[in-house]
C-alpha cells in the first residue's frame, strides 16, 4: 500500500447509508414519474404508433441529456472502451418501450400492469447470475408481499377478475419487454466502468433512440405528424423530459447504490402513485379495498428498504 493509498479516507458508515438512502428516494421519485406517464401515454396511443412515439420522445430526450451533460463537461466524450455496452443496453430498453405500447394496443392496462410486476422478481435472479448479489430470505418474502398487495391494487380488488386472468398476445408481447427492463438494472451496474451517470445517462438514451428508429422507420415516415393532436406532443415531451432521461437517470443511480432486486421493487409503488394521481386530477378516488392492497405493497417495500442487502 502507498502513502497516497493510506492517506485516503474510507467510505464511513454514515456516508455509505447516505448513498443508500439517495438510492431510495431516486427510486421513489422513478416510479412517481412513471405513474404519471401511464394516463397521458393511454391518450396518446389512439393516434400514433409505438415506435413513431417513442423514436420522438427518445430523440428530444437525448437533445435534453446533452444539454445537461454539456453543463457539466463542456462537450460529449465518446466512451473509449467498449462503446457496445451502451448499445446493448439501449437495445434492451427499446424492447421495453415498443412492447409496452404495442401491448396496450391489444390488451388492457390493468393486464400490462399485472405483467409489469414480475419485473423485481425477474431482477433479482438477473442481479444474481450477472452481479452474484444474493436475496435475503426477508427481501425475497417481502417482495412477494408487496407483488400480492399491487396485483390487488391492479385488479381492482375483484378476485373474479383475479382468477380469470388469461394470458393473451399482448400480454404475452409485453412480458418479453419486462424481461428486458429486469436485466437493465444489473446490467446498467455491470457495464458501468466507471463514468459519470450523466454521460452513461446520455450515451443510452441515443443507443435508445437509435434502436427505436432502425426498427420503426417505416412508421416514423408513414406517420402525419402535422395531423397529430395536442395530447400526442404533449404526451411527447412528458416522455422526453421525464420518464425518459429523467428516469434511465434515476435507475443508473440507484443501480450503483442498491442492489437489483430493490431497486426495480419500486415498480410497485405505480399503482399507487396511480391512485394518488386519479384522485387529484378529479377521477375519484379508490375504494377501501383496493386502498387496503396498496397499504400492503407499501409495507412490504418499507420491508425491502430497511432489510440488508446481504
Amino acid at each position: 500500500m502507498t502513502r497516497s493509498d493510506s492517506a485516503r479516507p474510507a467510505p464511513t458508515e454514515l456516508a455509505r447509508g447516505t448513498e443508500k438512502l439517495l438510492g431510495h428516494l431516486a427510486m421513489i421519485l422513478f416510479a412517481a414519474l412513471i405513474s404519471a406517464s401511464f394516463s397521458l401515454g393511454g391518450m396518446a396511443v389512439p393516434h400514433i404508433g409505438p415506435a413513431a412515439l417513442n423514436a420522438v420522445r427518445f430523440l428530444l430526450a437525448s437533445l435534453v441529456m446533452a444539454a445537461v451533460a454539456l453543463v457539466f463537461f463542456r462537450h460529449l466524450p465518446m466512451p473509449h472502451r467498449a462503446p457496445w455496452r451502451f448499445g446493448v443496453i439501449g437495445m434492451l430498453m427499446a424492447i421495453y418501450f415498443i412492447t409496452m405500447f404495442t401491448a396496450l394496443k391489444l390488451t388492457t392496462p390493468v393486464s400490462t400492469g399485472a405483467v409489469f410486476t414480475l419485473i423485481p422478481i425477474m431482477s433479482a435472479g438477473f442481479g444474481y447470475f450477472l452481479l452474484g448479489q444474493t436475496v435475503r430470505p426477508i427481501v425475497l418474502v417481502s417482495l412477494v408481499i408487496a407483488g400480492c398487495g399491487s396485483i390487488w391494487v391492479i385488479f381492482r380488488a375483484d378476485i373474479d377478475a383475479i382468477l380469470g386472468f388469461d394470458v393473451g398476445l399482448g400480454e404475452a408481447i409485453f412480458f418479453v419487454g419486462c424481461i428486458c427492463h429486469a436485466v437493465y438494472a444489473p446490467l446498467s451496474k455491470k457495464f458501468n466502468w466507471g463514468e459519470p451517470v450523466v454521460l452513461t445517462t446520455y450515451w443510452t438514451t441515443v443507443a435508445t433512440f437509435l434502436a427505436i428508429a432502425l426498427y420503426g422507420a417505416g412508421e416514423i415516415v408513414a406517420t402525419d405528424w402535422t395531423a397529430l393532436p395536442a395530447i400526442v406532443w404533449i404526451t411527447m415531451g412528458y416522455l422526453a423530459v421525464f420518464t425518459s432521461a429523467g428516469t434511465f437517470f434515476l435507475v443508473q443511480y440507484a443501480s450503483l447504490r442498491l442492489p437489483a432486486s430493490k431497486v426495480l421493487s419500486y415498480g410497485y409503488l405505480i399503482p399507487v402513485f396511480v391512485i394518488v394521481y386519479e384522485g387529484l386530477l378529479g377521477h375519484g378516488w379508490t375504494s377501501p379495498s383496493v386502498l387496503a392492497g396498496a397499504i400492503v405493497t407499501v409495507f412490504g417495500l418499507i420491508i425491502v428498504a430497511f432489510a440488508p442487502d446481504r
